[in-house]
């Protein structure tokens, strides 16, 4: 929950690294909301007649940009451009890849700096 939250704070920031983790369970947690949303209005609305069609659309539209920010950033972490979210199936191949170790043209590693966050609560 702490990685979906995280990418929301970052809400339409494009630049920068996305660690496997963080992009994963964005989309995990997204997935679930957005299941259990659809399925609850699906509920009112079959038991009410009361259509709430537009409460998912909404959520759609609000999760929009922060779901750009954290592929573009994944594509960074593989040291790749942003514009190859764009591409179909190469983009998947890409988020499940490994990203660089150290530092790379798009910034610092994203475990690293989970790492030192780690260290400093200890």
């Amino acid at each position: 929950m702490n990685d979906y939250i995280a990418v929301l704070k970052k809400y339409a920031v494009f630049e920068g690294r996305a660690s496997r983790k963080e992009y994963w369970m964005f989309f995990l947690f997204n997935f679930i909301i957005s299941f259990v949303l659809g399925f609850v209005c699906g509920l009112i609305q079959a038991s009410s007649g009361i259509a709430l069609d537009m409460v998912p659309t909404l959520y759609a539209l609000a999760i929009l940009l922060p779901s750009f920010g954290v592929a573009i950033r994944r594509m960074h972490d593989t040291d790749r451009s942003g514009w190859w979210c764009i591409v179909p199936i190469v983009n998947i191949v890409f988020a499940v890849m490994p990203g660089d170790q150290g530092e790379n043209r798009y910034g610092e590693d994203p475990y690293a700096s989970e790492a030192a966050e780690g260290s400093q609560l200890a």
